[in-house]
């Protein structure tokens, strides 16, 4: 293998990702990118080629950001070396957005031509120019007959200030304007500055386990070189490993002997524990280290918490392994070790909104075979007590909350939700938001056909069913995109779900007082369908504090002790129901009520 393949001049090289709104088609136009510069082999080509798990495929979705090399023949005669990621679309994955974008120089922004622009397509586009990377405009579904070309043209000059020459027009289906693009990618993003004879110094971009390999992490390279067998040091975590093996990323990981500044590859150092690599690390010599990592990498905030359960107790260590090595392919994936009373050892898992919690669901039963129990998601709050009233306590699960005779105030975290959508569903849209404790502060025409509106929300609001909700008020036209800004002072009440008095803390929920009531009598609705009726009455109650707010009674299971009794006297028929009686009172007083797996799952479908 020679050196000339391993280090291109590094004016010949371009990082770039594709950035657009969900199934606005960014997958399809990196398909035919691949296919155009023979990526990949005719026969191993399919859609959606980069999306390797079987969920993207089932969904339609990028989960995962996906790096890989291209090499393109321009018409000046020399050959490019085009490293290319396409990123998730939707609002849960813009982390993965996020560390992309830390990778590239520059971005391709697609527009569906027929759908224009929507609210993920700006909020993408605001963090690309946040990193100052060179944006180029991509009208994609040219082909399609619902193309409004020049109205969506006409929003994307108004959004990025681009002469209308500037906009190219592609279709990823049919592969209209795909050498346009490679073109654009060529002459409009600038190549990687770095100094190859300066320390070594590569940002951990992503990172997966290979259960024979061990962890294997993604790269760019920002200055120096690294070079097959020698020692490298993980900045953040002091570790020193040598380089194994290092590479660079096409369909499969292909091995090098030396990258330098401005490539991005792989590389295998054998660490069997995932905490040892950490996303945003910096890789240095251990040689000659670099003097400081590179900054500007974000800490993830989860947004929404709950708990996963192993449905046997026995299986708590397998799970613990199962989120580790998930963690190193989802970087946004926080956990803790918790307990509870009903369903004894789990963890306490933050994710970004309630599609992340889905997919690490499906992944850890897919991926590790996991079952698990999912407690009710809510969000975290803060709160003072009357003792403290300066000393904010961080709230994460229900049971964390004081004693309410304690509690001097609750605060909750506040979002700004963009949604855009027609003007005819403008009504609609504000009363659901007002239902949701939501204020309008912002409403802005984008053209006659599209409107802007901004309103300020309580997270735990939307953590349900609100986006479900929002789609079918529009038609399916509405987009909606959110980032938060502050705590604040809510009325906020402690929801405990009680059986024959005993309470359920794994259905604790925190909700305003407002909505306390009927949540409370809708779940002991669901519960009393969902439990299994026993020899002794069920009762099951809602309550705040002391306060019982809601009830509802699952009768006993009679036996007919009576049957075996034909014709004698009456008394004898009244000793049997005595006698039964007396044992029902004492099976109440020490029979415990079973929960089923299946009414915590279902109880997270409270709202629909």
């Amino acid at each position: 293998m020679s050196n000339k393949l391993s280090l291109p001049p590094m004016k010949q090289i371009r990082n770039f990702c594709v950035i657009a709104h969900i199934d606005h088609g960014k997958s399809t136009l990196s398909d035919r990118l691949l296919e155009f510069c023979s990526t990949i082999a005719e026969r191993d080509m399919q859609d959606q080629a980069l999306d390797d798990m079987d969920l993207e495929r089932e969904r339609g979705i990028t989960i995962k950001s996906h790096a890989i090399q291209l090499e393109y023949k321009h018409t000046d005669g020399e050959t490019y070396i085009l490293n290319l990621i396409d990123t998730p679309g939707h609002v849960d994955f813009s982390y993965e957005v996020s560390r992309s974008i830390a990778a590239c120089e520059g971005a391709l922004l697609l527009v569906d031509a027929s759908q224009g622009i929507q609210a993920q397509t700006i909020s993408n586009l605001y963090l690309a120019m946040e990193h100052d990377l060179e944006i180029i405009p991509v009208l994609n579904k040219v082909d399609m007959e619902s193309a409004m070309i020049e109205d969506v043209s006409d929003q994307v000059i108004d959004l990025l200030g681009v002469d209308k020459e500037e906009i190219i027009h592609a279709s990823g289906k049919t592969g209209v304007g795909v050498e346009n693009v490679l073109s654009a990618i060529v002459e409009r993003i600038p190549c990687p500055v770095g100094d190859v004879d300066a320390p070594l110094q590569a940002l951990i971009f992503d990172s997966l386990f290979n259960s024979f390999r061990g962890v294997i992490a993604y790269f760019k390279i920002v200055s120096g070189k690294i070079r097959k067998g020698e020692k490298v040091r993980f900045f953040n975590t002091g570790k020193e490993y040598h380089a194994d093996e290092i590479g660079i990323l096409k369909l499969n990981m292909e091995p090098r002997k030396t990258l330098a500044a401005g490539d991005v590859g792989y590389i295998i150092t054998g660490i069997k524990e995932s905490k040892e690599i950490k996303v945003g690390d910096t890789i240095t010599s251990a040689e000659n280290p670099c003097e400081a990592g590179i900054q500007g990498f974000e800490e993830v905030k989860p947004m929404v918490f709950a708990g996963l359960y192993p449905i046997e107790n026995e299986d708590f260590e397998d799970l613990r392994d199962s989120l580790e090595k998930l963690q190193l392919n989802d970087a946004a994936l926080v956990y803790e070790p918790e307990s509870s009373i009903a369903l004894g050892f789990g963890f306490r898992v933050g994710f970004l909104g309630m599609l992340h919690l889905e997919i690490v669901q499906e992944r850890l039963s897919r991926e590790f075979d996991q079952e698990v129990i999912t407690t009710i998601p809510n969000v975290s709050y803060i709160a003072y007590t009357t003792k403290d009233k300066d000393v904010a306590l961080k709230i994460n699960t229900p049971n964390d909350l004081p004693e309410l005779n304690y509690v001097d105030r609750v605060e909750e975290p506040f979002i700004r939700a963009q949604i855009i959508s027609k003007p005819e569903f403008i009504g609609g849209i504000m009363s659901l938001c007002m239902d949701k404790r939501g204020t309008l502060t912002k409403q802005t025409y984008l053209t006659t056909e599209r409107v802007e509106l901004t309103f300020e929300l309580p997270l735990a609001e939307i953590v349900f069913d609100f986006y479900d909700k929002l789609k079918s008020i529009s038609r399916g036209y509405a987009s909606f995109d959110y980032a938060p800004i502050e705590y604040r002072e809510s009325d906020l009440v402690k929801l405990d779900i009680k059986l024959n008095g005993d309470n359920v803390d794994a259905m604790s929920a925190l909700v305003h007082r407002s909505k306390a009531d009927p949540f409370g009598r809708r779940i002991c609705k669901k519960l009393k369908e969902l439990l299994p009726r026993q020899q002794f009455v069920i009762a099951i109650q809602a309550a705040i504090g002391q306060k019982i707010i809601a009830r509802e009674t699952i009768s006993a299971m009679r036996k007919d002790v009576t049957a075996k009794c034909y014709g004698g006297d009456i008394t004898r028929k009244r000793k049997l129901l005595e006698k039964q009686k007396k044992g029902k009172k004492k099976m109440r007083q020490i029979g415990s009520v079973q929960v089923p797996q299946k009414a915590f799952l279902e109880v997270l479908k409270i709202n629909d």
